[in-house]
This record gives structure tokens, C-alpha cells and sequence, in this order.
């Protein structure tokens, strides 16, 4: 079929001149078809890249790993784009890294679907199936414990959250198991922070029912999205609208079903991502739905954007639909909030467009879409960077603490040969909604170590600490925005932080040591 290229103007009268800079891209090589889960932002500013790949073959002769299949890649790269470290976590057969989380205590948790037993990284025996794998590592990748969890039963990976008592929830879905409702249904374990299961709960009506997406709630809970094909029965109390639908879990801090809500229409309604806000919570995924069950927002063509706003207790706010003319695949939201944490200002999507019937010029390019907190379109952008190949799928999107973008995912000439494609884009747009402060400390009081955010721009800048006396204790030279401090040795008392910039520009702040 003779492929037809459209231009490439955009047709929806809000979207501005673009305003975006390509502050770095970093493209990781591959011949083979790699996949990438998402991006990771840790509190001093840098990025864990996490995975699926297959080594290559050099790196497995030099580290004795034998394994043809899938591990767990992880790299981390610094404020700049540069790489740190790379790290595979590895068994003899194939394991698939779902989400990573930054802890904390510093360092990252993972969790993947494991097909592996007991053999060269994986320290613990199969359980029968697949299992989930669930590794504790410190900021330089070093591994603390790990901790496979299953039973007879296929049991897959898909989220991580840390709780406010430093635990974890670990959820993914389990089929052919004694303990399911239907063909596949949600599993949820819960932890303590040393990895020792605390509980086990599987939530599912008598069809199917898949996980896609947890996040952390204020409470210490949980909220989970969930892919449903399922009418009340099992554990559902809820029914569906339509072929599937958006169904919403609140679970409490031990783990507890708080409440439950369906969201569809008479057609297919994928979700796909949460969010937290001031309010409450922000759901979105993809419709296939006209105006039917309890989806007030039609569709224009093929797959909208489908995106509902709820609040604590799960009742709906507003619910709002987008297009970009094909089929429309949402893979990250990211809520833009105030300086002191207490409302949200706008929020940030991210996705990727394939055809359906004719063909775009930006199908297959990342794209961008920034919205106010009632959801009214402000902008749309695609993202090409600093390079474009032929099919470039995004996996993730973060909105940084200084109004800087993070877009990963994949760009590809082939099917079959994945590269890894980071862009950071300054946005001047979104960098004018920032609330900034010259100088910011977190966490502040502070135990071991404090994280000094600078404001303003700078090449390089100097952070001196000093005790009440007057005394200097400490002196750093930094390029970067956020700098790690270390506060261990400090006595109990107040300190101040001083900056000195090669512009000239000063500021200070009390750091309080508890």
C-alpha cells in the first residue's frame, strides 16, 4: 500500500511557536529489539534509564554470564546526560524489568517478571511459572536484597511504590492459580522495608483484570489502576460500562480495599497511567468509547486520549478527551505542582501516535501535551531531538523540579533493533510557571543527608556550609542544580548554607541537623 504523507502543521488553534531546547540527548546503541520501561528521576537530579535487554555477547564472556535472554539493564546517567554506571541483573532465562522506584534511603527498588530460577544474579529458586523478582539496590547499583515472589501460579511484575514506614507494595497479575477470581486477576504484596512479606491479596471478577499502573497515596496507601474485562463477581464489586474498562482501587496503608470505581464507556477503554494531585487523583488512558456508561466525552477518530479527574474518595471532578488523529498511546503524566506542595498548577502528557488508516507525518514521534489543572489544552508539541528515525515510540515522560522535560523510549529504523532514546528539553513555557526559590534544602530537618537546590542560572557555583560561630565545615564546587551534602557527622543544632556563583550571585539558608 503507497504510504501518504500529510504536512505537518498543526490544527488545533492553541498550540503556540515551540519554545522547547534540546539541552542533551543520550542514544543508547542495540541490535537487538530492547525495551525500555521508564525514567527515573532520583531528589539530586539525575536519571535511572530501566529495562529489558540482551547483553551483548563481549559483555557476557567478560562477567562469565552465559545467558542468551532477557535481563534487567539499568543505566544511570548524571544531571548532564552522562553516563555513571550501567548495570544487568541477570538469570538464565528471561527477565523482564516492569518499574523501578527511587527509595528514600537513596538507591532504587526494581521489579520485573522473572522465568529464572535459582542461577547467576537471582539468588532464590523459581516458585513454578514465572514469578515476580523484586531487587533493593544503593545509588551505585549495588545490590542489598532481593526477594522472589510467587507460587505455582503465573504470577508477572508490573509496579513498585515505597510506603511512608520505608516498606514497599509490590502489584502485578496472576493467572492459573487456585487463588484467581477469573482468567487473570490483580496481585498485590505487601513488604516490609528488609523485604519480608507482610500480606498477599488478589483483587479480580471472573474475567479478565490486569494491573497497569500504582502509585502512593498521602495516607501511606495505595491507588491502583487496573485494566478490567470483568463484571462484578470474585472480589469486583463494581460493574463494567462497556468491553473494558478503567477500574480504580484504593487500598489503605495495610493494604486493605478502601474503595473501588469503574470508569467506561460501551466500547474499549484502556488505562494506562495515575497520578496524584492537591485534589486527589488524575486517570488516563485510551478510549475507543462514544458518549455511553458513565463517559460523558466522546471520540474524534480512532483512539482518544481519555483523561478523568477524581477526588480522594474517588468521586469524579471532570473528565476530559484529545486527539491527535490516530491511534493515540498515553505513556506518561506528569502533575505540575506549587513551590510548597499544596496545588497542582498544570499537567504534562506524553505519548506516541501510530496509524490507523492514513498514515501522519508525525506518527511514530514522541509527542507532548501540556494542560491546565482543568484540563483545557494549552499546548501540543511533537518531539523530535536532536535526531529522528523512522519508528520512535515514547516509554516515559518527567516533569523536573526546575522545569526541565525528560521524554525516554525507543527509536528504531527496524523493528527488531530498539535504540534507547533520552532527550532533556528546556521549556521556557513551563519554566515560567515554576515558582522558584534562589535556595531550597530538603529534607530539612535532615538525618544524613541534604539535598541544596540552586534557582537561578550558572555554570558553577560554590556551597559552603558553616556553623552558627561562623565556622566553615564543609566547601563544594558543583555544575549542577541539585548537590548531594552529607550531614552525617553534624551535631544536633542549625546551620547555614551559603552559594557563590561565577555570576556573581549569592544566597543562603538555614539547614537544621536533628
Amino acid at each position: 500500500m503507497r504510504k501518504l504523507y500529510t504536512s505537518a502543521l498543526f490544527l488545533c488553534a492553541v498550540v503556540s511557536i515551540s519554545a522547547q531546547e534540546v539541552v542533551w540527548q543520550k542514544d543508547i546503541k542495540s541490535n537487538t529489539q530492547d525495551f525500555l520501561s521508564q525514567v527515573t528521576t532520583t531528589i539530586d537530579g539525575q536519571y535511572l534509564i530501566t529495562g529489558s535487554s540482551i547483553q551483548p555477547s563481549k559483555q557476557q564472556s567478560s562477567e562469565n554470564k552465559q545467558n542468551n535472554g532477557y535481563d534487567f539493564h539499568l543505566i544511570k546517567l548524571n544531571q548532564q546526560g552522562e553516563e555513571v554506571w550501567g548495570k544487568y541483573f541477570s538469570g538464565q532465562n528471561h527477565d523482564f524489568l516492569s518499574e523501578a522506584v527511587a527509595t528514600q534511603e537513596g538507591g532504587f527498588a526494581l521489579v520485573g517478571t522473572s522465568y529464572s530460577g535459582k542461577s547467576l544474579d537471582k539468588k532464590e529458586d523459581s516458585k513454578g511459572g514465572s514469578d515476580i523478582w523484586l531487587i533493593r539496590i544503593n545509588e551505585f547499583g549495588d545490590e542489598l536484597w532481593q526477594k522472589t515472589i510467587g507460587g505455582t501460579s503465573d504470577e508477572e511484575a508490573r509496579a513498585v511504590i515505597q510506603t511512608t514506614d520505608l516498606g514497599f507494595f509490590v502489584a502485578g497479575n496472576i493467572q492459573n492459580s487456585s487463588k484467581s477470581y477469573g482468567s487473570k486477576d490483580v496481585l498485590v504484596v505487601r513488604l516490609d522495608k528488609n523485604g519480608k512479606e507482610l500480606s498477599q491479596l488478589v483483587l479480580g471478577g471472573k474475567g479478565l483484570d490486569e494491573v497497569e499502573k500504582m502509585i502512593p497515596t498521602k495516607d501511606g496507601g495505595a491507588l491502583l489502576g487496573a485494566y478490567s474485562r470483568s463484571n462484578a463477581g470474585g472480589s469486583k464489586k463494581t460493574e463494567n460500562f462497556g468491553e473494558g474498562d478503567y477500574w480504580i482501587i484504593k487500598l489503605s496503608k495495610d493494604g486493605k480495599v478502601e474503595w473501588e470505581k469503574n470508569f467506561g464507556g460501551k466500547g474499549d477503554d484502556h488505562l494506562r497511567t495515575l497520578s496524584l494531585t492537591s485534589t486527589g487523583y488524575l486517570i488516563g488512558g485510551e478510549s475507543r468509547s462514544e458518549r455511553s456508561g458513565n463517559k460523558s466525552v466522546g471520540i474524534e477518530e480512532g483512539t482518544d486520549l481519555w483523561l478523568i479527574s477524581l477526588n480522594e474518595i474517588g468521586e469524579e471532578i471532570w473528565q476530559k478527551s484529545y486527539n491527535f488523529k490516530n491511534r493515540d498511546v498515553l505513556m506518561g503524566m506528569s502533575v505540575l505542582h506549587s513551590s510548597d506542595d499544596k496545588s497542582s498548577k498544570g499537567i504534562l502528557l506524553g505519548g506516541y501516535t501510530q496509524a490507523e488508516g492514513r498514515i501522519e507525518n508525525d506518527d511514530e514521534t514522541f509527542w507532548m501535551l501540556y494542560l491546565d489543572y482543568n484540563g483545557n489544552e494549552q499546548w501540543r508539541k511533537h518531539v523530535k531531538g536532536e535526531s529522528r528515525k523512522k519508528e520512535e515510540r515514547l516509554s516515559d515522560i518527567k516533569l523536573n523540579r526546575d522545569g526541565s522535560i525528560i521524554l525516554a523510549g525507543t527509536s528504531a529504523e527496524e523493528l527488531g533493533k530498539e535504540n534507547w532514546k533520552i532527550v532533556k528539553l528546556g521549556d521556557k513555557q513551563i519554566d515560567q510557571l515554576i515558582e522558584k526559590q534562589d535556595i531550597k534544602i530538603y529534607p530539612n530537618p535532615v538525618s544524613d543527608y541534604a539535598y541544596v537546590e540552586i534557582g537561578f542560572d550558572f555554570k558553577e557555583a560554590e556551597i559552603v556550609m558553616y556553623d552558627m560561630g561562623g565556622r566553615q565545615l564543609q566547601s563544594l564546587k558543583t555544575k549542577n542544580k541539585v548537590t548531594k551534602m552529607n550531614t552525617q557527622n553534624l551535631i544536633q543544632g542549625a546551620y547555614l548554607i551559603v552559594i557563590k556563583t561565577d555570576t556573581n550571585k549569592t544566597a543562603n539558608a538555614k539547614l537544621i541537623k536533628k
